[in-house]
């Protein structure tokens, strides 16, 4: 299988799961620890095709500095890179890459299937 990456972050539950689930398949991976080396805004407009979603899907809309300074306001989805690529803590996550596409592992299960893993 070939390898994939896994934008990571160690104090998220959900993201330690998909990386548990990675590890009991023995899926060769990369960790990315985007909140240490956040993804410039190429890497994000990247990423967010493979998703095959709107920027703004990427968004967490339950962190204190969305709610502080970003909930309730019309931000379009070019500017969405802009703000994600300076705040990587409002990335979405698990997110797990392969060479042509994207998944948020959200719950990690989805694993699973995307990875044809069962």
């Amino acid at each position: 299988m070939e390898s994939v990456t896994i934008y990571h972050n160690a104090r998220c539950g959900k993201s330690r799961g998909a990386l548990e689930i990675l590890q009991q398949h023995n899926i060769p991976f990369t960790i990315r620890w985007y909140l240490t080396e956040p993804l410039n805004k190429n890497e994000l407009k990247a990423l967010v095709k493979k998703l095959q979603i709107q920027t703004s899907g990427l968004v967490r809309k339950n962190e204190s500095l969305y709610k502080e300074q970003y909930a309730g306001k019309e931000i379009i989805e070019k500017e969405w890179i802009s703000i994600l690529a300076e705040h990587p803590v409002l990335i979405e996550r698990p997110i797990v890459e392969t060479a042509d596409s994207a998944i948020i592992a959200r719950p990690p299960e989805l694993l699973l299937e995307f990875l044809k893993l069962k």
